[in-house]
C-alpha cells in the first residue's frame, strides 16, 4: 500500500511540472537584426543602359534634325536613300501601313512619309515604325535587296505620274535628305528614285530626284558641310544633277 502511495505522489508532480513557467535565464539574449542567412541575397539587377550607336556614326543629337527623325536603336549601315510617290492622291503612313498589312507585309514598307496636304498637312514628314527601331526597309525589292536592306526609303504622296509634288513637299523632302546624307554618311550619288534602282515608273515622271540631290546639296554646301569626302560636290550642287548610281 505504501509502495502504491509513492507511485500515485511521484506521478502527480510529475504532471503538474508541464505547467510550470520554464526558466528564461539560460535563453539567448533577442537578435533585432533578423535571421542571419548563409548565403547573402542576390543583388537586384542592374538597369539596362541604351543600345549605343554603331562605330563610325556621330552623335544623332548633334545633325540638327528634329527630335522624331531620331532612332532609338543602333544605326543601321544604311547606303542609300530610295524616293517614292505613293501613286495615289491622297494618304498618309496610317493609311499605307493598312495597305502593305493588307498585302501581308509585317508594317509600313518605308520609313518616311511625306505628306501632301490630304490625310496630314502639305510636307509635314511622317515617321514610320521601321525608323525608330533602325529596321530595314520594305520598298525596294532587287535581287540583292541591297535597296531594302541599306536603302532608306522616302515616300512623297501623290501621285506624280499626273502631277508634281507640292513646294511644301519638296522643301520638307530635300530637308531629310540633307539630314540622313550628313548623319549617315550617304553620298550624293546614292540618292535615287525607286526607277533608277530597278524598272518602275515610281516615284513618276514629274518628280526630279536630281531636284532634291541639290537642293539637299544646297542645304548641306550652306551650313559648310561635306558628304562622302567631296567638299567639292556639297558646295557645287549643279555636279550632282546627273550623279551616276553605285
Amino acid at each position: 500500500m505504501a509502495k502504491w502511495y509513492a507511485s500515485l505522489v511521484v506521478a502527480l508532480f510529475a504532471a503538474a511540472g508541464c505547467q510550470q513557467t520554464p526558466v528564461v535565464e539560460s535563453l539567448p539574449a533577442p537578435n533585432y537584426n533578423g535571421p542571419t542567412l548563409s548565403t547573402p541575397p542576390v543583388a537586384p539587377p542592374a538597369a539596362i543602359a541604351k543600345r549605343p550607336i554603331a562605330p563610325g556614326q556621330p552623335p544623332l543629337r548633334s545633325s540638327g534634325g528634329p527630335r522624331d527623325w531620331i532612332p532609338i536603336a543602333q544605326a543601321n549601315a544604311w547606303r542609300y536613300i530610295v524616293i517614292h510617290h505613293s501613286a495615289t492622291p491622297t494618304g498618309g503612313a496610317a493609311a499605307f501601313d493598312k495597305m502593305h498589312r493588307a498585302k501581308g507585309w509585317d508594317e509600313l514598307g518605308y520609313h518616311f512619309v511625306v505628306g501632301n496636304g490630304t490625310d496630314t498637312t502639305d510636307g509635314r514628314v511622317e515617321v514610320g515604325p521601321r525608323w525608330p527601331k533602325q529596321k530595314w526597309g520594305a520598298h525596294c525589292k532587287t535581287p540583292d535587296n541591297r535597296y531594302n536592306d541599306f536603302g532608306i526609303g522616302i515616300c512623297l504622296v501623290g501621285n506624280f505620274d499626273a502631277s508634281r509634288p507640292s513646294a511644301a513637299q519638296m522643301q520638307s523632302v530635300e530637308k531629310l535628305v540633307a539630314f540622313l546624307m550628313k548623319t549617315y554618311h550617304i553620298s550624293p550619288d546614292r540618292v535615287v528614285g525607286h526607277g533608277d534602282a530597278k524598272p518602275t515608273d515610281c516615284p513618276g515622271r514629274y518628280m526630279n530626284v536630281a531636284t532634291v540631290r541639290r537642293g539637299a546639296a544646297q542645304i548641306l554646301a550652306d551650313a559648310g558641310e561635306s558628304v562622302g569626302g567631296t567638299q567639292t560636290a556639297a558646295a557645287n550642287p549643279d555636279l550632282l544633277v546627273n550623279a551616276p548610281v553605285r
